[in-house]
């Protein structure tokens, strides 16, 4: 019996608060796991930026990538991980770069989701190219953008076919906002996209391999109380939806990490975003959330690392359209995409292994969130964000919710109101 290191690699760019707890977490783990005659060990190194020969090796078993949808370096030493050296990456650089807020729409509406009424509009503005006058002056048809605006119907959303982080997006009530939101759109796509209102829930559900995290969210509070500290604000059958949704998309387009974004109407949930494979991460707006998503991380890329879990880096859509095809009532085709995406993502393997191996993970977790070191990686990053004289205000703030999800966290591990308070 040999000890063999696995090692993750972390590919990160402005994240400041998730890779400090992730690596302390994985080190206090202490992990020794025996597998095919061996005992694994696992170390966690960040990526560096710098030229590399695409004939070189690669040290490591797993890279998360935080970087690369934006960093066009990174995407391609990345890239050349994957196909030269078997790399396993979360998230699959080919799907993030080529299936953009327009392909994932146009893809579940295709499974039966129900996606509100979208049309795709040309841009307001052109770079200059050279066969560009002569293809327009053929065959770009003018087009009356208050009636498209009738046909979409009011309100509805004005945004970028790729974009995200909310920009570029503008709520469009009548002709006249419509018209002033398209002039000002510039280069850019855009879509229109009916709102769903009234509404009486925003909802975010946040995946991680086969693990679902579901929570209710405000857009329109600030950044940092967007996500709300909310129990039972769905029920078992809305929770299982929910996460079925996020599952199903997730495994469609091959990505680990993901976020989706739903409106309840009527009872029904209606996705409107949620081609976010690099979703929000960080402390500052997760806040109670937080360590969730970083125990989730750390769940997952061990297992895939142990277990050589395969990259499955062309996307099979198959499947999911011979479901979409047949003639059951949506409820049933969800289910049914719901256990082809476990299928998938190993969700029972993945169980066992955690069951095995990382028993001791949610008390590692809990403990590791009541520590100085987790609170100087929450200072850090309100440092990184917010004005000098608001650091301490709103490191507490964040630190407190930290605390928060400790005792229910506490509560729910059995751990009693003696170390809850640790």
């Amino acid at each position: 019996m040999a000890d063999v290191t696995r090692r993750i690699g972390l590919s990160l760019g402005a994240d400041v608060c998730w890779p400090i707890c992730y690596e302390e977490i994985v080190e206090r783990l202490k992990l020794a796991i025996p597998m095919g005659g061996d005992t694994l060990r696992f170390e966690v190194e960040r990526l560096t930026i710098e030229p590399f020969d695409l004939r070189q090796p690669v040290r490591y078993d797993v890279v998360l990538d935080r970087l690369t949808h934006w960093y066009h370096t990174s995407r391609e030493w990345i890239k050349k991980a994957v196909v030269m050296n078997d790399l396993y990456v979360l998230n699959n650089p080919w799907s993030i770069q080529s299936n953009e807020k327009h392909t994932s729409y146009c893809a579940m509406m295709r499974l039966g989701l129900p996606i509100p009424e979208t049309w795709l509009l040309p841009p307001k503005e052109y770079e200059p190219a050279a066969d560009l006058q002569v293809t327009l002056e053929r065959y770009a048809k003018f087009f009356d953008l208050g009636k498209i605006g009738e046909r979409v119907g009011y309100p509805h959303f004005i945004k970028p076919y790729d974009g995200g982080a909310w920009v570029g997006v503008s709520k469009i009530g009548n002709r006249a906002e419509l018209v002033e939101a398209y002039d000002a759109s510039g280069k850019r796509i855009m879509h229109l996209q009916s709102a769903v209102e009234p509404f009486d829930l925003f909802a975010r559900a946040l995946g991680v391999g086969p693990q679902v995290h579901v929570m209710k969210y405000d857009p329109a509070a600030p950044l940092h109380d967007r996500y709300k500290v909310a129990f039972d604000f769905v029920t078992a059958e809305e929770w299982q939806t929910l996460a079925n949704l996020c599952l199903t998309i997730n495994a469609f387009f091959g990505w680990d990490f993901n976020s989706c974004e739903t409106l309840r109407r009527d009872g029904v949930f209606h996705p409107i975003d949620f081609a976010n494979a690099c979703p929000d991460s960080q402390v500052t707006s997760l806040h109670y959330h937080f360590p969730w998503l970083v125990k989730a991380k750390v769940k997952w890329s061990i297992f895939v690392a142990a277990t050589r879990r395969k990259m499955r880096w062309n996307l099979d859509w198959a499947p999911f359209f011979e479901i979409a095809d047949g003639d059951e009532p949506f409820p049933e085709k969800l289910k049914r995409y719901a256990r082809l995406a476990h299928q998938r993502f190993e969700s029972d393997r993945f169980v066992e292994f955690c069951a095995e191996h990382l028993r001791h993970v949610d008390e590692v977790t809990w403990e590791f969130f009541g520590t100085p070191t987790a609170k100087e990686a929450v200072r850090k990053k309100v440092e990184a964000l917010f004005p000098a004289h608001e650091v301490e205000q709103f490191t507490e703030h964040f630190w407190g919710l930290i605390q928060f999800w400790r005792k229910t966290e506490g509560e729910y591990l059995g751990l009693g109101p003696e170390r809850a308070g640790a």
